[in-house]
């Protein structure tokens, strides 16, 4: 990434689109603690975090996801979404513990299983899901810390169409609860449309430009640069919907 210099506002889904190469996942990386920036500073909750591991940044209230699914296949759902609660919980380092006597974090587990749709599957082992429930089940596996941002980077990757209307609903049910802020890196330009508070488009490791989605998806420049005439048409349906 090249000075790229982004501001989120808290309780708002911010979308950060761009081609393949523009640096959104290395944009992510550095939020996350994944990489560490040559120059500049990473803020969380006016707090610096930019040499912090990824654990400790974990612990301070930031859940990610990966482009291809990061779960526990040989567990089941169940214990997957437990073990992230106790992770992030006081019970952290308590390895020989037994699942039964750590009965808040199972209903916390159970609780974000029917959170995230995975209702009836909570005692399959995460290697013999669909890739569809894979992707609610590493969703799962972020809440159980009760995060207050997440970091989303292409949750329907890999998904068939009719799968994503589901997980689309799961990020707007989060929203609407109102204490989590999200940032999404997605190519499906008709989820990132209908769901944005805020875009920003990122090109060759640069911001090309930041808008609500009626400005980005009108912005000549980016039409020219990503879009394409796609999203001119886009544009020109959001004057018609607006209209009625």
């Amino acid at each position: 990434v090249d000075d790229v210099s982004i501001q989120i506002h808290e309780r708002t889904l911010h979308s950060i689109i761009g081609p393949n190469g523009a640096g959104k996942t290395t944009l992510f990386n550095l939020l996350s603690g994944m990489m560490r920036p040559t120059s500049g500073q990473v803020f969380f909750e006016s707090r610096e975090i930019t040499n912090l591991p990824p654990h400790r940044i974990a612990h301070l209230g930031i859940g990610r996801s990966f482009q291809i699914t990061n779960i526990f296949p040989n567990l089941t759902v169940l214990e997957n979404i437990r073990l992230s609660a106790q992770a992030l919980g006081k019970d952290n380092f308590r390895i020989f513990t037994h699942s039964n006597s750590l009965e808040k974090y199972i209903k916390k587990a159970e609780e974000v299983v029917d959170r995230v749709g995975l209702q009836g599957r909570e005692y399959d082992l995460a290697r013999n899901l669909p890739h569809g429930d894979k992707r609610k089940l590493e969703l799962g596996i972020m809440l159980a810390g009760s995060p207050r941002l997440l970091l989303l980077d292409e949750p329907t990757a890999g998904m068939s169409s009719d799968q994503v209307p589901m997980l689309l609903e799961i990020i707007r049910a989060i929203m609407a609860d109102g204490d989590k802020t999200i940032v999404l890196v997605e190519h499906r330009m008709d989820m990132v449309m209908s769901i944005s508070d805020r875009i920003t488009v990122m090109h060759q490791g640069q911001l090309l430009a930041e808008g609500t989605p009626r400005e980005i998806a009108s912005n000549q420049t980016v039409q020219s640069a990503y879009l394409g005439e796609l999203y001119g048409d886009l544009a020109a349906d959001l004057e018609v919907n607006n209209g009625q």
